[in-house]
């Protein structure tokens, strides 16, 4: 497994000496005029270029670009993947978030909603799939212009170096990890909660990053009763090839298909409904999303809060998900980097607070679930449902 990432790491380092020497040879890059390929499920806003086009004109992984989007000119980096920014922070993606797919490069915002954000479109639901179709403002109905130039070649590469994460889409890859750990599935113990009753993971049913068959062995081995999906909706949950054959259509599942936004209503209603469900239904309960760990460990955060646990114990849940999806070394510059960026960002964010140590992280966790539209009834069953022990 070292081995491995040891392997990938060189790997990524060439690719970054690369850069460093190409942008050493290209003092400019021509401007790149694309348009919108499609606005993704998150809102991201795929082009309709290729990364060819950009490498081969001399653009590279850690260049600072300026991208005028319908006249919204942001200073963004160019990154191999949307974590290789700060939760919140715009980028240039090599890869298009919801596919991976490295030819179709998209406009996004870590944890966020590009296209709403700049007033470029609506999401409507619908009961066709995909289940959404984007409906463009007034001011963009007859196309959006999107322009990319060179703002500073490399001037991203040292932040880049302390975000390069890789993640492999195959079993093989991961031999020190068990199936379970490799489908970044576990029962969340902190402290409060009850035993056996909450649990996390990828998802079982989307095939996109390759863990869904050992998600899938690992909810029915844990015998979980009741799920919300945070990332799909009911429609496209049905809709995975293979979904009538899984333990995962056999028990109670609510599709919030909520936004990545956790400041959102898009986010925070759902969320507000996913949770209900839980305090309504029998547990052992699991959330996911995609991978389990953006949405999830806000998720898994608010309610390890709202039971009683610590900060320490909060981060510690959260970053195993990047030990086991990305070999993150606690304690190393990287690990420090995800926690600065992420867990130790946002749900203090979420909460109103500065940060997560030094205040009553239960109550800051109650009243956030009061603000997004729970009562005080609903917050009490559930967290009489969250802390009764159940038997296996």
């Amino acid at each position: 497994m070292k081995k491995l990432y040891r392997a990938l790491a060189l790997m990524l380092a060439a690719l970054l000496m690369f850069s460093a020497l190409a942008f050493a040879e290209i003092e400019e890059c021509p401007t790149v005029e694309a348009g919108i390929r499609k606005i993704d499920q998150f809102g991201n806003i795929v082009l309709d270029i290729s990364w060819d086009t950009l490498l081969n004109l001399g653009y590279n992984y850690g260049d600072m670009l300026t991208v005028d989007v319908g006249g919204h000119v942001i200073d963004m980096p160019l990154c191999l993947d949307y974590n290789n920014v700060d939760i919140g922070e715009y980028l240039l993606c090599a890869a298009s978030p919801d596919t991976g797919n490295s030819d179709t490069p998209a406009v996004s915002i870590n944890m966020g909603n590009i296209a709403v954000a700049l007033g470029i479109a609506e999401k409507e639901k619908t009961e066709e799939a995909p289940g959404y179709v984007w409906h463009y403002n007034d001011a963009y109905k007859d196309g959006v212009a999107i322009k990319i130039s060179l703002k500073e070649a490399g001037a991203y590469l040292e932040q880049l170096k302390l975000h390069e994460i890789t993640i492999s889409l195959k079993r093989s890859d991961y031999p020190d990890l068990t199936d379970e750990e490799y489908a970044n599935f576990r029962c969340v113990t902190t402290t409060g909660m009850g035993a056996n009753v909450l649990y996390r993971s990828a998802s079982p049913v989307c095939p996109q990053y390759g863990r869904n068959h050992e998600a899938d062995a690992a909810i029915n081995a844990a015998g979980i009763s009741t799920i919300i999906n945070l990332g799909d909706s009911d429609l496209i949950i049905k809709g995975y090839e293979d979904y009538a054959y899984t333990y995962y259509s056999k028990v109670d599942v609510m599709g919030l298909d909520m936004a990545v936004d956790f400041e959102d209503v898009r986010f925070q209603h759902p969320l507000a409904d996913g949770l209900r469900f839980f305090a309504s239904h029998e547990g052992p309960y699991l959330v996911h999303c995609t991978l389990g760990k953006d949405r999830t460990g806000f998720v898994c955060g608010v309610l390890e809060c709202l039971m009683g646990a610590s900060a320490e114990e909060v981060e510690e849940d959260y970053m195993a998900s990047y030990k086991y999806l990305y070999n993150a070394e606690p304690g190393s510059e990287i690990w420090e980097a995800v926690a600065d960026g992420n867990i130790r960002k946002f749900l203090p964010r979420a909460f109103g607070i500065e940060s997560l140590q030094g205040v009553d992280l239960a109550a800051a966790a109650e009243a956030y679930l009061l603000k997004i539209g729970m009562t005080e009834d609903e917050i009490t069953a559930l967290k009489t449902r969250l802390g009764t022990d159940i038997k296996l």
